[in-house]
């Protein structure tokens, strides 16, 4: 059976407080590992990839990545078995590191949407790792309190508890919501019919694949760390998600 053949279904889209789940392993060999259902997160929009392990006939296999190819492709580590195609497994993600890129990755959707509102600057870059992230803007000119008013703006925002609600629209009615994509370049692939929409009510609404939290209060006090000028009017924000 070629991977061109394989269809995993990505529980993490459906849930993204799902961390353990069963599952039966469709191919497996030096490439990699893919199951018939999985809620391990492939990466993307600046995401890193989720971690966990696999549990089947009493032994652990510990995931260290993921890879989309035409299936999703679970990285086993190098010292651990494989479990043979047709295996039942338990598959479990690693919980604090999910929960803390969830809680980054809102962060950051909510200081786009702050920096977006309040200075009218798009996103023209960004990363983020578990708890801490950067965020790039087109801002030629910022008042001499930016780093403050921005950090105070992003946690009033955290502290209205807005809810942040994930669904997937038609592609021609997604880019009919205003201002839906806050990257100064359409990074979503145009040959994409449907486009999942992350919306912090109320603040921002942005197309984005990646898993977020349930409202703003669950992101905690977000606390930005630096502001750095990278030339040609660009600015990176710096920030860290503090409990």
């Amino acid at each position: 059976m070629t991977a061109s053949h394989l269809h995993t279904h990505r529980l993490e889209l459906d849930d993204q407080t799902l961390r353990e789940w069963d599952a039966t392993v469709l191919k497996s060999d030096g490439e990699g590992i893919v199951l018939d259902r999985s809620a391990f997160y492939p990466g993307g929009g600046g995401q890193p990839p989720d971690e966990g392990v696999l549990l089947w006939g009493g032994v652990r296999t510990r995931i260290v990545g993921v890879r989309k190819a035409d299936d999703l492709v679970l990285i086993p580590h190098d010292e651990d078995p494989l479990p043979p195609a047709g295996t039942a497994v338990r598959g479990a993600l690693d919980d604090e590191r999910r929960t803390w890129l969830m809680r980054t990755h809102s962060g950051l959707h909510l200081l786009s949407g702050v920096v977006f509102r309040d200075f009218d600057s798009l996103v023209t870059g960004g990363n983020m790792e578990a708890g801490t992230a950067r965020m790039d803007f087109n801002l030629p000119e910022i008042p001499a309190d930016f780093k403050a008013r921005v950090e105070e703006a992003c946690n009033v925002e955290v502290a209205k508890d807005r809810r942040i609600e994930v669904k997937t629209l038609p592609r021609d009615e997604a880019f009919a919501i205003p201002d839906i994509i806050r990257t100064a370049t359409n990074l979503v692939p145009p040959e994409l019919t449907e486009v999942r929409i992350v919306d912090i009510v109320g603040l921002d609404t942005q197309a984005d694949g990646g898993t977020h939290v349930e409202s703003t209060k669950w992101i905690g006090k977000i606390e930005v760390l630096k502001v750095e000028n990278k030339g040609k009017g660009f600015r990176r924000l710096r920030i860290a998600i503090r409990d």
